[in-house]
């Protein structure tokens, strides 16, 4: 432990926790604090200046990352027919319908995300007590139950990230990998960003991005100037 810690500190002494980083060199900055033998991902934290209790203010969204995420995404399709067919051939890992309901139901879990077409709703609602706490239940805001079953797979499998403000007012997202480019996370990152400043609610009162912090899975956070982003995003 003593080993860790001190690993710890050498890292986070390479950040300033009273500086404002510009983009640019906090995607360089991030990178240098990956110390894991993994390949940890890089994590945003964007604290809006939203209240979610009021559903006029829930801010969510979803993003093709233009580089990934650089991890393979295991899908698990609700859909019959040539719905079936087509998200099959567009690379969807497993395709069911009652059946794939009653193998879950039953303890299988082996994927990561979970589409439907709009008339499986009824056999997935039955799987919300199972999906739900793991955040994979289908939802047509983020364009996870589609009639285009195929480009809602292709889009999973390009590296579709989905977010939605917790009840701090607080957004966190993943958007790459400590082995990723600095030009890769920044390309992701502003994709993200993007996608934030356009959810930005009508009834939302004073300054909306508050504080951004970046980080990788077991680095220190590194807070963002929310003025270069709000200059180049708002």
């Amino acid at each position: 432990m003593a080993h860790i810690a001190k690993k710890y500190k050498a890292v986070a002494a390479k950040v300033d926790r009273e500086r404002r980083y510009k983009l640019d060199e906090a995607m360089t900055l991030v990178k240098q604090t990956a110390s894991k033998k993994f390949d940890e991902s890089v994590d945003a934290s964007i604290n809006l200046g939203v209240d979610p209790k009021h559903a006029d203010q829930v801010v969510r969204g979803a993003v093709v990352l233009p580089h990934g995420m650089g991890k393979a995404v295991r899908l698990a399709v609700f859909a019959k027919g040539d719905k079936a067919r087509d998200a099959q051939e567009a690379g969807a890992d497993i395709v069911g319908a009652e059946d794939l309901a009653e193998k879950i139901q039953g303890g299988f879990m082996d994927f990561d995300k979970v589409l439907a077409t709009p008339d499986m709703m009824g056999v997935v609602g039955r799987l919300g007590k199972v999906l739900g706490p793991r955040g994979l239940m289908p939802n047509p805001k983020v364009g996870t139950v589609s009639m285009d079953i195929a480009k809602a797979v292709k889009e999973q499998k390009a590296g579709k990230v989905e977010f939605r403000v917790e009840k701090a007012g607080i957004v966190h997202v993943p958007f790459g990998k400590a082995s990723f480019e600095p030009e890769k996370l920044k390309a992701n990152f502003n994709a993200i960003m993007e996608i934030i400043f356009k959810a930005k609610p009508q009834t939302a009162k004073g300054v909306y991005v508050k504080n951004v912090t970046v980080s990788c899975t077991m680095g220190p956070g590194i807070k963002l100037d929310t003025a270069e982003l709000t200059a180049a995003h708002a």
